[in-house]
Formats: C-alpha cells, sequence, structure tokens
C-alpha cells in the first residue's frame, strides 16, 4: 500500500515541476536575447566604428587627390610656362652666339694661319721674321716689300715636344688687301711653298664654329675646284660658283 502511494505522489508533482520550469525558461530565454542582443549590439557599434574610419580613410584620401590635382595643375602651368621661357632663352642664345662668331669673325679678317713652320724659327721678334718669311715663301714679284703684320704668335696651344708636329702661327696683316693677296697666291701654290725643304700652307683664320661649318662641305668645294670651278661662299656657307 506505501508504494502505491508513494506512485501517486510522484504523480502528483510531475506537473509541478513542469509548470514551475516554464518561468525559468522564458527567464533563460530573455536573458539569451539580452545576451545576444548586446552582441549585436556591441558587433553592430564595432562595425560602424570601422565604417567611421574607413568613411574618413576615403575623405581623406579624396583630399589628397584633390590636392594632387590642382598641384599637377600648376606644375604643368609653371612646366609650359618655364618651356616657353626656355624657347625664348634659346632664341636669344643663338642670337647672341651669331653675333659672338660673327664679331670673331670680323675680328680675325686681316689674320692668315700658317702651318708647317718648324718650333721656334721666329726668334725674338716673330713679327720681322714672319714678314720677311712672307716674301721669300711668295717672292718679291707678289709681295713688293715686306708686308706690314699689327703682330704674330704661336697658336696657344701647349709647346709640342721635339719631333711633334709644330704650333701654327697667327698673323694679322695691317692691310686687308694685302692680306687677300697672300691668301689668294697661296691657294694657288697649295703644295708647292716649301721652307728648309719642309712643305707650309697659308690658310684663312677661321674661328672654331666656321671651320666646323666649313669641313661639312669641304667635299663639295674640293670636288668643285677639280672641275676647274670657282666656288665661294656667302652667308650661311651656301656654296656658289663662277664658270667665268
Amino acid at each position: 500500500m506505501a508504494s502505491k502511494a508513494s506512485k501517486k505522489e510522484k504523480r502528483d508533482e510531475a506537473p509541478a515541476t513542469a509548470v514551475a520550469s516554464m518561468p525559468s525558461l522564458v527567464k533563460l530565454l530573455e536573458e539569451h536575447r539580452d545576451a545576444l542582443s548586446k552582441e549585436f549590439k556591441s558587433a553592430i557599434t564595432s562595425l560602424e566604428a570601422k565604417l567611421d574610419f574607413v568613411q574618413e580613410t576615403v575623405t581623406d584620401h579624396g583630399n589628397r587627390l584633390t590636392s594632387l590635382e590642382a598641384n599637377a595643375n600648376q606644375l604643368s602651368d609653371k612646366m609650359e610656362e618655364l618651356e616657353a621661357k626656355c624657347a625664348a632663352m634659346e632664341g636669344s642664345y643663338n642670337k647672341l652666339k651669331a653675333k659672338a662668331i660673327d664679331l670673331e669673325s670680323r675680328s680675325r679678317r686681316n689674320n692668315i694661319r700658317i702651318v708647317g713652320l718648324p718650333e721656334s724659327i721666329e726668334g725674338a721678334r716673330p713679327t720681322d721674321f714672319f714678314s720677311r718669311l712672307l716674301v721669300e715663301l711668295l717672292s718679291d714679284q707678289v709681295l713688293t716689300t715686306a708686308p706690314e703684320l699689327d703682330r704674330a704668335h704661336r697658336a696657344l696651344t701647349a709647346k709640342p715636344s721635339p719631333g711633334s708636329r709644330p704650333r701654327a702661327v697667327i698673323a694679322r696683316i695691317h692691310h686687308f688687301r694685302t692680306k687677300e693677296l697672300i691668301v689668294q697666291e697661296a691657294r694657288k701654290r697649295q703644295g708647292k711653298l716649301f721652307l728648309q725643304g719642309k712643305p707650309v700652307a697659308i690658310f684663312e683664320d677661321y674661328c672654331p664654329e666656321i671651320v666646323e661649318q666649313r669641313a661639312a662641305y669641304r667635299e663639295v668645294m674640293s670636288a668643285l675646284y677639280q672641275c676647274a670651278m670657282k666656288p665661294s661662299t656667302i652667308q650661311k656657307c651656301t656654296v656658289i660658283y663662277n664658270n667665268t
């Protein structure tokens, strides 16, 4: 009898236990909901902070790009301005260079260059020596008197060692017509002038830039001479000839 009574009591307590557990389940669910809500809020807050940071970074980069574009445009404008100035300066430089070459060439108009004379042959008075030497080389039939020289000196380079090629002699003839006569006669006798058995040549004294320009058409001039023509040059080294 006692056993049956005990079983009955247990059956009566079971619903009470089930009823009592519902509030705890509800409470547990609420706790889980609150916990999840807090986690979601925390995650959303963190995500919002990251998005704000990304937005600030993007905005900063956008501002920097705008600044770089503005600076690039300014630099481009300055470059164009500098290029225009450089072009103008280059034009001015070329004009000044041309004027300097022209002035130097005019200052050399009365000069001749004698090549092939041994070193130190002129002695202590080069002007007098080279004046007499020109008469000896070209004969007194061409130069009836010794030409007047304003000055005469060796090319301004280091003195060569013994056995090396001697430096050229630069002499300034006082009268331009006399200088032209000397150059023309030396051209006629090219390869036929000798001193102490060694060949001597007499040329115009051009500035380095003119020498470089003349070298560009030297072969043409030589071919014209071989054709018995009389070539000469005018401005900008234009080649002309005369058949008469």
